[in-house]
């Protein structure tokens, strides 16, 4: 953030020199995570069925949407008749208070919405179009898809809490709902997705952020590959 300023500064003449750029920034140490499997995926989505907030976690799980852009997606922005919504807003607490801000790329992206998106999406349209009548409102096509039943934006710590209760009750290892994210992109990469696209659906800025995914799930598409030849091998050498 300082080298950006004083690159700023250096460009308006206010400086001469950005002594930032100088400074070898840390090396930063990624956290390792381990996603769910398939199978303990599929056991939480099914814990969480009856749960208001089952279409945010299918939003999260099978399209890799960040916490705030989960929390951010407006009516406006889906299209479930042409099964497509755009990423263009998020919901993050700040200096304790709640705000509506532009996503983190500062880029609107479309993506495509799978069918179980689409189902979990229709229903949540029909709860929450259910609970405004009883409120004596009517559902703005501008307002958040995600809502207390009060009508105003959900706490973020409040979708962390709901995922680890479920996750607790449906007796599954314990992850964070962030991690769901990069499991999504491990589950597309094995599918054969190609980088560039991950890096749309995603909203990475940097290809090098969806490579690093991609190259983690070829090695062990790689491993196993090879293990056929051991199999091949030890036939021949059996037969000779």
């Amino acid at each position: 953030m300082l080298r950006t300023a004083l690159t700023a500064a250096t460009r308006e003449e206010l400086v001469t020199r950005n002594v930032a750029s100088l400074v070898e920034a840390p090396k930063v140490v990624s956290r390792e995570t381990t996603p769910w499997t398939l199978d303990e995926t599929l056991t939480f989505l099914e814990k969480a069925r009856r749960d208001p907030l089952y279409a945010a976690f299918v939003l999260a799980i099978a399209m890799g949407l960040r916490r705030g852009e989960v929390l951010g997606l407006r009516w406006s922005d889906v299209d479930l008749d042409g099964r497509v919504i755009r990423i263009s807003n998020q919901v993050q607490r700040i200096g304790g208070e709640l705000y509506q801000d532009t996503t983190k790329t500062g880029k609107i992206r479309p993506v495509p919405l799978p069918l179980i998106c689409l189902a979990a999406l229709r229903w949540h349209r029909l709860r929450q179009t259910h609970e405004a009548e009883k409120r004596g409102t009517a559902l703005s096509s501008a307002g958040l898809v995600f809502t207390t039943r009060s009508g105003r934006p959900v706490e973020p710590r409040n979708l962390n809490r709901s995922f680890s209760r479920l996750t607790a009750s449906a007796g599954l290892r314990p992850i964070r709902l962030h991690d769901a994210r990069h499991g999504c992109a491990t589950l597309l990469t094995a599918a054969g997705v190609a980088p560039r696209v991950l890096m749309e659906i995603l909203g990475h800025s940097q290809i090098s952020m969806a490579m690093d995914v991609y190259t983690h799930v070829a090695q062990d598409t790689q491993r196993e590959a090879i293990s056929h030849m051991d199999r091949l091998l030890k036939r021949r050498i059996a037969r000779e």
